[in-house]
């Protein structure tokens, strides 16, 4: 009942925070399944771009961790 009661900018955003690295990893898991089978194609490729892209711009648990270059003094 509660869902009913949220804003388009809140449903907005959960289908965005939740949708995009569910989407990132689908888009992964059928680029690697073809790639398995066929070899590298422009297809995977662009399948491997595009879960890039969505990885990159996702944050939150699934995402990718990028350790910060430590300097040492």
């Amino acid at each position: 009942m509660l869902v009913a009661f949220l804003t388009k900018r809140i449903h907005l955003w959960l289908l965005l925070a939740l949708g995009s690295p569910v989407l990132a990893w689908l888009l992964g898991f059928i680029g690697d399944r073809i790639e398995a089978r066929t070899g590298p194609t422009r297809v995977t490729r662009t399948l491997h771009k595009a879960r890039g892209w969505l990885t990159r711009r996702t944050r939150g648990p699934l995402a990718d961790k990028q350790r910060a270059d430590v300097v040492s003094p």
